[in-house]
């Protein structure tokens, strides 16, 4: 993994001297984590914790001179502002008593609503206004801070998600700012416009002179939808193409960040966009009543993973979150929804596409990476959503078995040899892991 001192070099300052600085940052929660790591009684579990916890802060993240926070996803010198609201979550029980932390994020969610105001529909950005990244994409709006123009919803909901967490665990609401207020009223208009995708959308997509990388259909505008009230989705959180346009874990992770800021909009100011809150949220609930549940012959009723409504369903799961086995963790169902439960059940059987079993490991995979490479973030969250006690330790183990000697996650592995890896540098899943590693000891099922 390349360790770089990306959150400091300032002019004239040597990078020893960033070096330094930055560890004279977040003493409060360095030392916290200090303390819980010694309580680790595995040195390689330990060590692990230890880098995948401090992965996003000390190799990716770096505050520019107008105190925002621009985090790189990893290996790849964009920023996602999916991957980037997932990186800092570790860090949020510690904002309450570390100034450095609140910092932190409060300057992320500027830098990602800033983002969000100049282009609604972008999921990758770039620091600066440099015209880096896909620029040879067929799409209706250009932008130089734009990295890669994909609509995908979650990275809409991701940043209202942080935001919401930041609130809860500090009582600080004024990260809803003017910033915010921007951003939150681009949102609005477009998950409202993709409501009625056919109708208003002007949005289209596609990359005809890299054929490697599938493009959105029908001239980059996506095959076509009947209206639902759920919100259209050109790609997927694995930054693939949608076979259908109506993304249902997405759609589901819309309406518990909406279900927030509707029940506190008196905190959040948004009190003048209530009833367009209610509106665009009621419309996506009843999208999910009437097309999110099909049957199946072996698992009963579940939930599909894409639809059109036109009658078409894909059944499947991919390990990039949201994802239908991550709905627990999202916040949009118990763990022992019996819905849930059943889906659960399919997601991880043969019978989802993505599942792989082999020597080493088994887990969702992605359609994104090779055949038979399981995602460490999916291993994660099974664990994260399960309350059997063995399964979890089951994912724990594997987590822990499939580092490639690295003492960090991957993006994908081959489920026979974990030595055949995607991705050295990706600090979603590291995040992640650390998470993993705090539960586990919270409830005793690790020393």
């Amino acid at each position: 993994m390349l360790d770089l001192i990306h959150n400091s070099v300032r002019k004239g300052e040597s990078p020893s001297a960033a070096e330094l600085r930055q560890k004279s940052l977040y003493q409060t929660m360095r030392k916290r984590v200090a303390l819980f790591a010694d309580t680790l009684k595995d040195e390689k579990v330990k060590r692990m914790f230890e880098k995948c916890f401090f992965s996003s802060l000390d190799t990716a993240s770096e505050t520019l001179e107008d105190g925002s926070v621009f985090m790189l996803t990893g290996d790849i010198p964009a920023m996602w502002l999916r991957d980037s609201s997932v990186q800092v979550t570790g860090y949020l029980p510690y904002a309450a008593e570390d100034g450095d932390v609140r910092d932190l994020i409060r300057g992320l969610l500027k830098r990602q609503f800033f983002y969000i105001t100049i282009d609604p529909y972008a999921n990758a950005f770039n620091r600066d206004d440099n015209h880096r990244g896909h620029k040879d994409d067929v799409t209706d709006f250009d932008s130089p801070w734009v990295w890669e123009r994909k609509f995908e919803i979650d990275s809409l909901c991701y940043p209202l998600w942080l935001a919401q967490k930041y609130a809860e665990e500090t009582g600080d609401y004024s990260v809803y700012d003017e910033g915010f207020k921007q951003a939150f009223s681009r949102i609005l208009d477009t998950f409202e416009t993709e409501q009625f995708h056919g109708e208003r959308s002007t949005y289209v997509h596609s990359r005809p002179l890299y054929p490697q990388f599938p493009s959105l259909p029908n001239g980059g505008k996506g095959m076509p939808v009947g209206y639902t009230g759920l919100i259209w989705n050109g790609y997927r959180p694995s930054d693939d193409v949608c076979d259908y346009g109506y993304l249902i874990p997405s759609n589901m992770f819309a309406t518990v960040v909406l279900d927030w800021l509707g029940a506190h909009a008196e905190q959040t100011g948004t009190q003048c966009e209530r009833e367009r809150i209610a509106r665009i949220n009621d419309r996506v609930k009843e999208g999910l009543k009437q097309y999110a549940v099909t049957e199946h012959p072996e698992f009963g009723k579940i939930y599909a993973f894409e639809t059109d409504g036109l009658g078409h369903y894909n059944l499947m799961d991919d390990a990039n979150v949201p994802s239908l086995l991550s709905l627990p963790y999202l916040g949009y169902c118990e763990k022992d929804d019996p819905l849930y439960l059943n889906t659960r059940k399919f997601v991880l059987s043969r019978h989802n596409p993505y599942y792989y079993s082999g020597a080493a490991a088994c887990g969702v995979g992605s359609p994104h990476t090779p055949e038979n490479y399981i995602w460490h973030i999916g291993v994660v969250i099974q664990l994260l959503t399960s309350s059997d006690r063995k399964e979890r330790k089951r994912c724990f183990e594997t987590l822990v078995n499939t580092d490639a000697d690295s003492f960090v996650m991957h993006e994908g592995f081959h489920c026979d040899n974990p030595a055949e890896f995607t991705r050295p540098w990706f600090c979603w899943a590291n995040t992640l892991f650390a998470l993993a590693v705090r539960e586990m000891k919270a409830e005793g099922e690790i020393l």
